[in-house]
This record gives structure tokens, sequence and C-alpha cells, in this order.
């Protein structure tokens, strides 16, 4: 008789995770973006081949040395169904080598639709399972309770959309006044977190957005939880901005810089240079 394979040991739930690798490799979050002209500066084609190999010595290059990396998953998904076996490659790489992955896909529906995209992303043994997945919320937040909920089971987070830094999404993400949509969003982030330290469920805010978080009165260090902060580096922001920006709340921040960091590449060691020169520098 064959006897069955243990189970797999539970794991660490995300916040603490996160945590860990803060305080080990510090704050930053590289973002592992293979736009086609990245490609071709990098000396590759616009090819599941290229994207791979794009990939993988970003993976490789900067994993060591940063708390997480977040590839995006539309530039993946462009090559269709061989980027996300690239896709599944890279998060596959990451979990062995010990680099958490935030999988920046914004996902959001109702129903039996974002429980898929809660299995997809979260689910135990699923292909494309990130550490983390990016979700929006304007669905209504409640519309993400299969996430939520699949993401505490299976020790995952999850990073919700809340004030982004494009112009279209003042409309949503403004609209309210005092009783911002925006604030909304964040207050229900902290419920989440409630009674957890730290929480799994994070927001995404612009590193660019200004004193925006501060006028709309959002209480991000009641957040308990990260906060995705994208912008550093060819957007505009460093230090000065996110501290501007998240004040009290800058020990939650996650700052995530892509460009500035990539377009050092291919060569592995400017790669991890340009990495450790941007985590120094945001402190």
């Amino acid at each position: 008789m064959t006897a069955e394979a243990p189970a797999p040991a539970p794991r660490a739930p995300f916040g603490q995770r996160l945590a860990t690798a803060r305080r080990a490799r510090g704050s930053l979050c590289v973002g592992i973006d293979p736009h086609p002209g990245l490609l071709t500066a990098w000396g590759l084609e616009d090819t599941p081949a290229g994207l791979e190999r794009f990939a993988l010595a970003v993976l490789d290059a900067v994993g060591p040395v940063v708390a997480a990396v977040k590839p995006q998953v539309a530039l993946f998904e462009r090559h269709g169904a061989q980027g996300l076996a690239v896709l599944e490659t890279l998060l596959t790489r990451g979990a062995e080598a010990g680099v958490l992955t935030i999988a920046d896909a914004k996902r959001g529906d109702i129903g039996s639709t974002m429980q898929a995209y809660a299995e997809a992303w979260l689910g135990e043994g699923r292909p494309l399972a990130a550490d983390a997945v990016t979700l929006h919320p304007y669905l209504g937040f409640e519309s993400l309770r299969p996430a939520l909920d699949l993401a505490c089971v299976t020790g995952r987070g999850v990073f919700v959309l809340a004030l982004t830094s494009n112009p279209e999404g003042r409309q949503v993400q403004h609209a309210g006044g005092a009783e911002s949509v925006a604030r909304v969003i964040a207050r229900a982030a902290a419920e989440e977190n409630s009674g957890t330290e730290p929480g799994h469920v994070g927001l995404v805010i612009g590193a660019t957005v200004g004193d925006a978080a501060h006028r709309f009165g959002l209480d991000l260090p009641a957040l308990n939880g990260p906060i995705l902060a994208p912008g550093v580096g060819a957007q505009g922001a460093g230090r000065q901005e996110l501290v501007a920006t998240f004040r009290d709340a800058l020990p939650l921040v996650l700052p995530t810089s892509s460009r500035a960091i990539l377009a050092a590449g291919p060569d592995v060691v400017r790669l991890r240079a340009a990495a450790e020169r941007t985590r120094d520098e945001l402190g």
C-alpha cells in the first residue's frame, strides 16, 4: 500500500511573512514589467522566450535584496497562453527562492466569478497562485469577500486599490467628499485586519498622490496592514514624497519601483545595484 504524501506545512500569514522579509531586505518592491520597449532595450525579442529571459533575470537579480517583486500580469497576458506559462514559472521560482510575489492583476467581480479569481491567484496548489494579488473594489468592497477570506485561509494577502495616481481615478476614488470612496475602502480594509498583527489586507495608494490621503481623511495608521505605493523612480516619487504622502503611516509603506531599476538591465550586477541603491535611498 502506497503511503500518502504528507500535507504541506501551514503557511505563515502574509503579514508576518512580509514583515520578516522587510526586516531582512528592506521595504522596496520591484515591479517586473516586461514592456516591449524594455525587452528591446535589453536586446530581447518581444516573444514568450524573450519574456522569460527578462522576468527570470529580474527575479534572480533583485530577489535577494528586496522585500517583494510585483509582476504586471497584463504584460504577460499579452503573449497569451505562453505568456501565462512564463508567469507561472516566475511565481514558482519566486516561491522556491523565498521571494514574495505580488501578482498585479487588479481583479474584481461578483459572486462565482470573484470566487474563481480568488482561487486562481490565491488558492493552494493553483498554478498562478502568488503570495498576494491586487484587487479593485469598485463593485463594492464586499464583492471581494471570496478573495479576502481565501487569502486568510491560505496565508496569502491582497492589496485593494484605494488612491491611485492616474487622473481618471479621481472620478471614483475622490467622490463623496468627506466620506470619499477612498476613505470607505481604507476603513473597510482596516476592519478586515482587526485583531491580527500585522494584517493580510493591504491598500494600493500611489506615491505621487500628494496630500490626497490626508485631505480625504484616510486613517492609514489604523490599517494595520501594508500599503503598496507605486510611483517611485521614473514617475517622480522619492523619500521626500513618501514622507509627505504617508506621514505617520510611513512604516506600513512598501514603495514600488519598476522602470528606473529595470533600465539598468540586462546586466544582473547592475540590476541588483540599482535595486540596492533605490532601497537605501528610500530608507
